[in-house]
């Protein structure tokens, strides 16, 4: 059925005014590309906000779609389903993780795993137990209890009283945690290895180290939220591997479905016995349809050859990145991992991150901003150094446009 276009003023007639939507509307990619209603062609540096791993109608994710379409779509999990199972394993076989809980959002997958921890330590150590240490700047959903764990007040904003028992502490700080964590009352530290929405701050090695460390001595549970940071985003499948620090708990989510809506909490088996039958639940976890796609993307992103070249277009990005910072002055540096980049713009240009992004999307590149201060790139995995190079020149387009030069 062909359907009339729609036009941008529609979402104020019809949504919920929480977002607010630029003008332009996507209505098809392929590859890191991506065509608006009136045809202009964008390179994708955003990756739906690090989503679209494989980048846009991937070949691979289409076919795996298609062949569990034509199979069952949905069962409640009263039952289990081959997708979910043959998933699971595969996410066991390549991690830490003796046990998975599927969800359909990051938000819900670190729901599930603060739930378990304290669940966990109320278990083992008895209710008075029950305190988690985050961080601040960090991100961990918009759940009233996730968005409480997360360290940005203003997202908690109007919708208090919040969940109590949360303390947050100053991220790549050990000492900052040492003075907060105790052995009877702190049940999990929770941290993401490289914190994303507040402006890709990658963890200091010694400090996640560190962190194992008072978790081991005071009986509490190491939490990675690496729904940014996780399949394949870093160079390496999960970023805890590349900093040699082992959680007890993970979340996953953004590209673990490249796009179709999947997540995952990743535990031991010991850790999981306290989530019983009936302690939680999520209708759509394990979904069919979902969980056939992840599977795809998780056997495409895992092959050696995929995970490095990631290195080599992050090495490629960065410095194009870096030189045009240097050639108009408005990067300090380019900090990150693999495909997750931020550039810190200068002080001159400080506040300004949205600017640029608006300025690039005019010349036809999509970027991301992490903050008033950081350009965000977090493109597909696999996207062709040609296209790497034409989203520079058409980003360096915009910022001589920003800089009036």
């Amino acid at each position: 059925m062909n359907r009339e276009p729609v036009s941008r003023e529609l979402f104020d007639e019809v949504m919920v005014p929480n977002y607010a939507p630029g003008s332009v509307i996507p209505v098809r990619g392929e590859g890191s590309h991506v065509w608006d209603q009136e045809g202009k062609e964008y390179v994708d540096l955003a990756g739906g906000i690090a989503v679209t791993c494989l980048g846009h109608s991937h070949p691979g994710l289409v076919g795996a779609l298609m062949e569990q379409a034509e199979k069952i779509w949905h069962l409640s999990n009263v039952m289990t389903n081959e997708p979910a199972l043959r998933l699971a394993k595969t996410l066991c076989d390549l991690t830490f993780a003796e046990r998975v809980f599927f969800a359909n959002s990051g938000g819900e997958a670190n729901e599930a795993a603060f739930k378990l921890a304290r669940r966990y330590a109320w278990e083992h150590f008895g209710p008075d137990k029950n305190e988690i240490i985050s961080f601040k700047s960090s991100f961990h959903g918009r759940t009233l209890f996730t968005v409480s764990v997360g360290g940005q007040p203003k997202y908690l904003e109007g919708f208090e009283p919040s969940p109590g028992g949360i303390h947050h502490a100053d991220f790549n700080d050990l000492e900052s945690v040492r003075k907060l964590i105790s052995k009877d009352k702190t049940c999990a530290v929770v941290v993401e290895p490289i914190q994303g929405e507040g402006g890709v701050m990658p963890g200091d090695p010694e400090f996640l180290k560190g962190l194992r460390q008072l978790c081991d001595e005071n009986d509490a549970l190491l939490v990675f939220d690496e729904v940014q940071s996780g399949v394949g985003r870093t160079g390496h499948l999960y970023a805890y591997q590349m900093y040699d620090v082992t959680p007890d708990i993970l979340s996953t989510a953004k590209g673990l479905g490249g796009g179709f809506p999947v997540a995952a909490m990743l535990t031991t088996q010991k850790v999981a016995k306290s989530l019983g039958v009936g302690t939680h639940g999520s209708t759509y976890g394990g979904n069919a349809l979902a969980c056939a796609v992840a599977q795809r993307v998780i056997d495409t992103v895992s092959q050696p050859d995929i995970l490095k070249g990631v290195a080599a277009r992050s090495d490629h990005l960065r410095k194009g990145m870096m030189d045009i910072g240097e050639r108009y002055g408005i990067f300090s540096e380019v900090r990150g991992s693999g495909l997750l980049l931020g550039c810190v713009l200068t002080d001159e240009w400080k506040g300004k991150a949205k600017e640029f992004l608006n300025a690039g999307l005019n010349e036809g590149v999509m970027v991301l901003i992490a903050g008033p201060n950081v350009v965000r790139l977090a493109p597909s995995l696999i996207i062709p150094e040609p296209d790497i190079d034409e989203a520079l020149a058409r980003f360096e387009a915009g910022v001589k446009k920003v800089c009036g030069k």
